[in-house]
């Protein structure tokens, strides 16, 4: 056991375990964090109904979501560079989320490659792409994503330009960052995470390495994807382009408005994902949970709504879909595990937690699955 039995203890021993950058980068939002506290703060101010004598012996955790049956009511959600981290976090991850019969999405800045993480999760991989200023680059990695076998491509579209993130602005840290003393020292004083690195190898974006010149080093290819993301107009016709390229399920993610939403279901997204990028982008976003109802009042059933940000226990998830949503990612949650516990262990780790939490949430409210939940669950 590890004597951890819920995220925030995961938190506190990640925070232990991982150089200051790396954990301020995992943990931190833009400007004062007031969007980042919101979105965990909006799950604590709703509430749910107990109901009794409704017979309830067992319970379903199962979600159907694109036709297709999800052992569990949530995913992994896309976190850039997550490999720092813990060293192999992307490939722990999805195949523990391929064990569990559950997606994994993998970032376009991960330190994974499409094509290794689907092999990984064959049928359980998604890939997120994030669009820079040379589309053939997309297109490629379109390309490489579809080869791979991925059912659901999502394109993340809420960072026309980049957030104000005063926790790296402080240490200093970008992906491209050079060895400075303060840097060394950190690491220095984190050993099982340095070793784990050094045998491991250091982070890498390996989605990215193809269109960067031969024996390009990291920080290059880090500055290139930097690049890659300040020159492009990302507009609702790119959308429409994107759509049309990719075969299978397409989700959009980053969507906060009902109009929006309306805009997705016109340009043929199967889904979106509700979301303010884990509070890392605008200070004063509302949380994404609390705009589920307006948008599944703008859209109805034409498309499925996935939400984030701030979900840190299975009651938390349980609320969300009672909210509207079809389907839950988690982020920081299996990234604290990760970094806590390691990428064998970690995910699991968060699964059990979450399934307690729901095996105990959905009988007292009366409900034997979370088919059953819904609107009616909560005390207004």
């Amino acid at each position: 056991m590890s004597g951890l039995h819920s995220i925030p203890q995961m938190r506190m021993r990640a925070r232990r375990r991982l150089p200051l950058f790396a954990f301020d980068f995992l943990d931190g939002g833009a400007g004062t964090e007031t969007g980042l506290a919101e979105n965990e703060a909006a799950f604590r101010r709703m509430k749910l109904t107990p109901r009794v004598l409704a017979g309830v012996e067992t319970v379903d955790f199962g979600r159907t979501l694109f036709g297709r049956r999800y052992g569990l009511p949530f995913g992994a959600a896309p976190i850039g560079f997550s490999g720092m981290f813990w060293p192999g976090a992307e490939l722990g991850l999805a195949r523990a989320c391929a064990k569990a019969n559950i997606p994994y999405i993998l970032s376009t800045a991960a330190c994974a490659s499409v094509e290794d993480t689907m092999a990984a999760a064959p049928e359980t991989g998604w890939f997120q792409l994030y669009v820079g200023s040379n589309l053939e680059i997309a297109d490629d990695l379109i390309a490489r994503t579809e080869a791979a076998g991925a059912e659901v491509l999502v394109v993340t579209v809420d960072i026309p330009v980049p957030g104000k993130r005063l926790r790296d602005m402080v240490n200093r840290f970008t992906p491209d960052m050079k060895p400075s003393i303060p840097f060394a020292w950190q690491v220095a004083t984190h050993p099982e995470w340095a070793l784990a690195t050094l045998m491991h190898g250091a982070p890498r974006f390996a989605n990215m390495e193809k269109y960067a010149p031969p024996g390009a080093s990291t920080q290059s290819v880090a500055r290139s994807l930097a690049f890659q993301g300040k020159s492009l107009r990302l507009d609702w016709a790119m959308m429409e382009r994107f759509r049309a390229k990719w075969p299978r399920k397409f989700v959009i993610k980053g969507l906060m408005h009902p109009e929006d939403a309306a805009q997705a279901v016109k340009v043929g997204a199967d889904g979106i994902i509700v979301s303010n990028h884990g509070g890392r982008q605008l200070d004063s976003s509302p949380a994404p949970v609390e705009m589920l109802a307006p948008i599944r009042a703008a859209v109805g059933d034409r498309l499925a709504l996935i939400v984030d940000g701030g979900i840190r226990s299975g009651e938390d998830a349980v609320k969300a879909i009672a909210a509207g949503a079809d389907f839950v990612l988690l982020g920081r949650a299996f990234q604290f595990a990760i970094a806590a516990l390691g990428p064998d262990k970690g995910p699991e780790a968060v699964m059990a937690m979450f399934r307690d939490d729901m095996g105990r949430t959905l009988p007292l409210i009366g409900c034997a699955s979370l088919d059953e939940v819904g609107p009616g669950n909560f005390t207004h």
